[in-house]
């Protein structure tokens, strides 16, 4: 465990795995730590079984709703039914105010970074985006105006590590230090297994951010429960297309507590996902020139130069959706996830073809047991991507390679699979999509800054031997529940000239 531990400090996010599926010539492996069954498994078949066609047999566990319940509460990623089937309907729907929040949010972020490149000064664009996806967010979910893009943002050369990337110290800042810092609590409860207890004997880590977390959410919700009866004594009711996700739960259920914990697991998720993928789109667009030209030049095809991107014209954008699909497949945004048997013991499928076994015999999987499961090495996995599993090419998405994916969808989950898969999955694409045109209209380049990388985030020396990505990386992939880079990702960004 202390090999484990010290491994998620130094390491390439999930490489010690990796080693004991090379040692032992396998892809799910049970590492017993303390006497005790701990599965493994990076192997797509048994990820599939897990998540789909084996779904009945797994939950989330009563051991992680201990590890997550000061943080996410009664929210939908901390239990298994009845609340994923109190937010599923307000996802199943079409907005076209989806669009309209874009829009404001994308504009008013590519004029913050646009402000520094006119300066000539380098961007943290991993908080920019967080920024931009939390005011986002906040609107679609809560129907509040935070503007947490006019706050203080970090300053190049000067700005601190934070958990997930470079320090501020506005309200924005305080407010995402506790979330961020929930996460790296609930994420280490899980690295240490059965006994993460032991360290919290005494007080629970987690309590005093989620108290602050609830000091913000709090009034919030209080203020829309006061609403909803102000209406209901009218006899009046909002447009349900226009519903903010707060008033459709307060029209669900009157418990402050599953609707806070709602909100801030929904949050989560509008925050995280779409900042993952923008930061880690961004990151291939300054390392790789030649896809930024090409994004570029078909979003000048289909949206114009100034031209409001559009539902129609956003579905048309074949290689920038490649390109967004090659990006989750090499960084999912959960790029380790847990689940854990129930009570009764279940037979696995066959392993998928990596370690080729002449006579396969199916693995019993011990009832109340935890599996750590690895989307990030499975869709890696040269046995089932190719050789080149671990290059960055949009083009696979649209040659005769995309026939591996269409012949076994289950080979990609960034957004889970299965009964469980992603709510919200359409809304961060979208999200994501907008803003990408947004940006490419008014950048046409994007260079690494890791001259104003804080101290300690760049990879360690030793990374240029190891094995597959790790030896690509300009930056640090770490994780706390979700991926993002280590320090931020500082960038500086090209203006494009007028007529460009």
């Amino acid at each position: 465990m202390l090999k484990l531990a010290k491994a998620a400090r130094t390491r390439y996010i999930g490489d010690i795995y990796l080693d004991f599926f090379e040692e032992y010539k396998c892809t799910t492996l049970n590492l017993r730590l303390l006497w005790t069954d701990m599965i493994i498994t990076m192997d797509e078949e048994h990820i599939k079984f897990v998540l789909a066609t084996g779904f009945n047999h797994f939950w989330r566990g009563r051991r992680q709703k201990e590890r997550l319940e000061t943080f996410l509460g009664d929210g939908i990623f901390n239990r298994d039914d009845e609340h994923r089937a109190l937010a599923r309907p307000y996802f199943a729907r079409d907005r076209t105010s989806d669009f309209e929040l874009f829009e404001k949010y994308s504009l008013a972020t590519i004029s913050v970074a646009a402000q520094s490149a006119i300066a000539g000064v380098p961007v943290e664009v991993q908080d920019l985006y967080s920024r931009f996806s939390i005011d986002s967010a906040a609107e679609f979910l809560f129907g509040e105006h935070l503007d947490t893009l006019h706050g203080s943002l970090p300053v190049a050369g000067k700005s601190a590590m934070s958990v997930k990337g470079s320090a501020t110290d506005d309200d924005f800042g305080s407010f995402v230090q506790a979330f961020e810092r929930s996460q790296e609590i609930t994420t280490n409860r899980a690295r240490r297994g059965y006994f993460w207890p032991v360290k919290e004997i005494f007080k629970d880590e987690a309590v005093p951010h989620a108290e602050i977390i609830s000091r913000y959410l709090e009034p919030i919700v209080s203020r829309a429960l006061a609403h909803k009866g102000t209406m209901k004594r009218a006899g009046l009711h909002a447009s349900a297309d226009q519903n903010t996700f707060l008033e459709y739960l307060t029209d669900s259920t009157e418990d402050p507590k599953v609707i806070r914990d709602q909100l801030l697991n929904i949050l989560l998720a509008s925050r995280d996902t779409t900042s993952c993928l923008l930061t880690y789109v961004t990151y291939f667009m300054a390392m790789h020139p030649q896809v930024t030209r090409k994004m570029r030049a078909e979003v000048l095809e289909h949206c114009g130069r100034h031209g409001a991107p559009t539902f129609d014209n956003i579905k048309s954008l074949r290689y920038v959706h490649a390109a967004i699909n090659e990006t989750l497949r090499l960084f999912p945004p959960v790029p380790i996830n847990i689940r854990e048997s129930r009570e009764n013991g279940v037979l696995l499928p066959n392993s998928d073809p990596t370690y080729p076994d002449p006579d396969p015999q199916p693995l019993y999987f011990p009832g109340s047991t935890i599996v750590m499961y690895f989307p990030m090495h499975a869709q890696r996995n040269k046995a089932l991507w190719g050789p080149d599993a671990d290059e960055f090419d949009p083009d696979r998405w649209l040659d005769e390679r995309l026939r591996k994916y269409t012949d076994n969808p289950m080979m990609y989950t960034p957004f889970s699979g299965g009964p469980r898969i992603c709510l919200g999955q359409n809304y961060a694409r979208n999200e994501a999509s907008y803003f990408l045109v947004r940006l490419l209209q008014e950048f046409d380049t994007f260079t690494l800054a890791s001259d104003v990388q804080p101290e300690g985030s760049l990879p360690p020396s030793e990374w240029k031997t190891g094995r597959g990505r790790q030896s690509m990386e300009k930056i640090w992939p770490a994780y706390a529940m979700t991926l993002f880079v280590k320090g931020g990702l500082w960038v500086r960004l090209g203006k494009a000239a007028d007529g460009n």
